[in-house]
């Protein structure tokens, strides 16, 4: 839309406000509104001021003020909030009217300006599979003499007896396909289904996660980098709001639940130039040599990609052996457990793409995309071949068969450590400053791997409080 079709659709739908949305440095999308009748053509130029001392890792409290600029492509009417328009916003200086560098859209902008600047593709398409949590309650407390969590689904074999009917109980790890009334989230989730689809996101399917209580996923259609970035904040925002009208709690946390399933963010990616499609080939799993060599920069530097694409201190005990959770850094054609899968039924050259596991859903939808173009981008012009496909289970294998397997790290500490000694791909074409990367691994130490090496976790009561 342009901004003067925004305002039709205002008038024709008969919004009385304006929620102007953006995403903050850590990844938490942030708000504000206005009367529509303060909506002008000129505002989609001039901007509205916002403070930015008050947002995480962004202004000085000396240079607080930031512009969020309204971009008409992206308005919707939000079906959760009568009379309301919402549409996403760029951040710029005031002064100089500059983008903001840590802006995540304006990194994932400059990502995409980087490709086509190469000249290698004009078009890089992200296809995103999340999977979320759907609790009917959530407790959590944290101080100094207490911590605990408390969850609450009707679906779990641990359902609190609040469920007598048999039917709606789901058997450990057993979630994967479910139906009613075993899936007690069917209706739930057409009804999210309904709300992307009238707001604009493109889906290609939904179902009931692996695990035991309350996991969903949907297929998000491939969108350009940034567009596709957009529709995944929208849909977080649709899904949680769709939970909340039914009373109920959906989450991202990558995992809520010990021993089960955690919560992924698969990202489809394939590359395209003057309409054609640079994947598909005639090597392994029907990829062009292009395509392998994306895969070997974004397998060269995974460990450093973790710290975007696996941004919490719960990302990582979602990365562990057993659940289905892709540890090593390898890649296959059919194999889930590998890092990077090549889908097995995308037979048509338009189709072919490949599939990276490891992001989970807490990642930032625009910086996670970008630095996986970024090490993409790295591997075609480099050449960096991804090694030998490992198409046997990995989790059967023998530690001498898995000995020359590279693995992510263990922990946000060390991913956030491979970041700080490989980041110079990031820094190409000024996509991710300096200054951005030194902030988020300042706020990623300081607020996150700082804040929960200091305090005692609640197992450590189960293992040592008889010392």
């Amino acid at each position: 839309m342009t901004p003067r079709e925004v305002l039709a659709l205002c008038r024709e739908r008969e919004i009385r406000a304006v929620d102007l949305r953006f995403m903050d440095f850590p990844g938490a999308q942030k708000h504000f509104t206005i009367p529509v009748d303060t909506l002008k053509e000129a505002s989609f130029e001039d901007g509205f001021g916002i403070s930015g001392s008050s947002l995480q890792g962004w202004q000085a409290i000396n240079e607080s003020d930031i512009l969020v600029v309204p971009q008409p492509e992206t308005a919707f009417v939000d079906p959760y909030r009568d009379g309301t328009l919402a549409i996403l916003g760029n951040i710029q200086d005031p002064i100089t009217r500059e983008d903001y560098a840590k802006d995540p859209r304006n990194v994932a902008r400059k990502a995409v300006h980087h490709l086509q600047s190469l000249g290698l593709a004009d078009d890089v398409r992200i296809g995103p599979r999340i999977e979320f949590f759907v609790f009917d309650d959530v407790r959590f407390g944290q101080n100094e003499h207490e911590s605990f969590y408390h969850v609450a689904s009707r679906e779990g074999p641990w359902a609190d007896g609040r469920h007598e009917d048999p039917a709606t109980g789901i058997r450990h790890r057993h979630g994967y396909l479910a139906v009613p009334p075993t899936d007690t989230l069917q209706g739930l989730r057409n009804e999210i289904l309904a709300s992307l689809i009238e707001c604009g996101v493109g889906v290609t399917g939904h179902h009931h996660g692996v695990a035991s209580a309350g996991q969903c996923r949907f297929d998000l259609a491939p969108q350009s980098l940034v567009t596709a970035a957009d529709h995944l904040v929208r849909a977080r925002t649709l899904i949680k709001n769709a939970a909340a009208a039914a009373g109920q709690m959906a989450t991202f946390m990558p995992k809520p639940l010990w021993n089960d399933n955690g919560s992924g963010l698969h990202l489809n990616v394939s590359m395209w130039k003057d309409g054609a499609p640079l994947f598909a080939g005639s090597g392994y799993g029907g990829l062009s040599q292009i395509a392998m060599h994306a895969m070997g920069g974004i397998l060269a530097h995974a460990p450093a990609l973790s710290a975007f694409c696996c941004p919490t201190t719960n990302s990582f005990k979602r990365l562990v052996a057993g659940f289905d959770a892709p540890v090593n850094l390898t890649y296959s054609y059919r194999n889930r457990s590998a890092a990077i899968r090549i889908p097995v039924h995308a037979a048509r050259a338009e189709d072919k793409r490949f599939e990276f596991r490891c992001p989970d859903a807490a990642a930032n939808a625009y910086l996670a995309p970008a630095a996986l173009l970024m090490a993409a981008l790295d591997g075609i012009q480099n050449q960096i071949a991804p090694g030998p496909p490992l198409d046997k289970d990995l989790y059967d294998l023998q530690p001498e068969e898995l000995r020359d397997v590279a693995t992510l790290p263990a922990s946000l500490a060390e991913s956030v450590e491979a970041l700080r000694a490989d980041q110079e791909f990031l820094l190409r074409g000024d996509v991710f400053t300096e200054d951005v990367l030194d902030t988020w691994i300042w706020y990623k130490t300081e607020h996150e791997v700082n804040a929960i090496r200091q305090r005692p976790h609640p197992f450590e009561f189960s293992m040592y409080f008889d010392c």
